[in-house]
């Protein structure tokens, strides 16, 4: 539908459809079980499960590609970069340059793949007592020609880095924003990292997470140019209206980037991710875990993995964990470390 402020509503689906410069977003929300002294899940509980490729939601979770801990076991990227929100629970991070590291509720990583990198993203059961959910975004965001060969690089945006924003409407309903890239009201989110599209400001690069009390109200500003893509996801709630429309939660509404968009909560709390960004306006070819501007590059890509497997794996395990006892920290291959409490 066409109007001044909504361009599309579509259902979100899986993965949640995107638009340039953002390549991909996927939404997971597991339950694991209690888990066992491996951090992985109990042999009796995965039963029914499809080991190795399991997306379909049974009892409450999904192993994704792992065989014994839920989550993805190394795999290859260039070309492009990984954005992990994470909402609920812990991410065990390694890298084939020797990178690791664990983060949980309201930490970011931002990693640029560029020429090439291995990683892991493994969902570790850290209680044995109790259920371990877990809830985060990955959002891949697209690297122009000039930038998809660059050094590997990720950094880590702690909670305690990231602006929340909190306002009360009109009638004290409150809104929160976590502003994970970006700038609004004044407020800068942390720097992405160095090659990405996102580190210049003239892209208009914003990543939000979203929530409101019910029947708050709130309006997204309009974009400094009428050139970006916007797109509102509608996850968590009952309903909104928008524009006049009453808008049903599960919901991709693409917004006109030079209009605010006034945003009015149904009787249910709901949460929101906003992507915004202008294109890069290139080709793209993607294969799997590559995404170059042509089919040779893509060929490229494929034999220069065959041949020294972006730095090989230095980790004893595919499924690379990170203890039981182990808090949110960062090691980079250059040996910094951060630790969080």
């Amino acid at each position: 539908m066409e109007n001044k402020i909504i361009k599309a509503i579509r259902p979100l689906g899986f993965p949640w459809e995107t638009q340039d410069p953002f390549l991909f977003c996927v939404y997971h929300k597991d339950y694991y079980p209690p888990g066992d002294e491996h951090l992985g899940v109990k042999t009796e509980d995965k039963q029914g499960h499809r080991i190795g490729q399991d997306f379909q939601l049974k009892d409450g979770f999904r192993m994704y590609h792992g065989s014994h801990v839920p989550g993805f076991p190394y795999h290859p990227h260039r070309g492009f970069e990984t954005v992990t929100i994470n909402r609920e629970g812990f991410v065990d991070h390694c890298d084939s340059l020797g990178g690791a590291g664990r983060f949980g509720a309201g930490d970011v990583q931002w990693m640029t793949a560029g020429r090439g990198v291995q990683h892991s993203e493994m969902f570790p059961l850290l209680s044995q007592e109790k259920s371990n959910p877990l809830e985060i975004f990955q959002i891949w965001l697209n690297l122009p020609a000039a930038k998809k060969m660059v050094d590997p690089h990720f950094k880590m945006l702690w909670k305690d880095q990231v602006p929340t924003l909190k306002w009360k409407d009109q009638k004290g309903q409150a809104v929160t924003l976590e502003l994970i890239a970006g700038n609004l009201d004044g407020q800068k989110a942390p720097h992405p990292t160095p090659e990405s599209w996102a580190a210049d400001p003239a892209h208009e690069v914003q990543i939000w997470h979203i929530q409101l009390d019910p029947e708050a109200e709130w309006t997204i500003p309009a974009a400094t140019s009428n050139q970006s893509h916007r797109n509102l996801y509608f996850y968590q709630g009952q309903n909104i209206v928008l524009d006049g429309q009453t808008i049903l939660s599960g919901t991709r509404i693409e917004l006109t980037p030079d209009s605010p968009a006034k945003i009015i909560n149904g009787t249910s709390p709901c949460s929101l991710l906003f992507l915004q960004g202008k294109p890069i306006g290139e080709k793209v070819v993607q294969y799997g875990p590559f995404v170059m501007n042509s089919e040779k590059e893509i060929q490229e890509a494929f034999e220069e993995y065959r041949r020294n497997e972006f730095g090989a794996w230095p980790w004893p395990e595919q499924e690379q964990t990170h203890g039981a006892t182990t808090g949110r920290f960062a090691r980079f291959p250059d040996g910094r470390e951060e630790y969080k409490e």
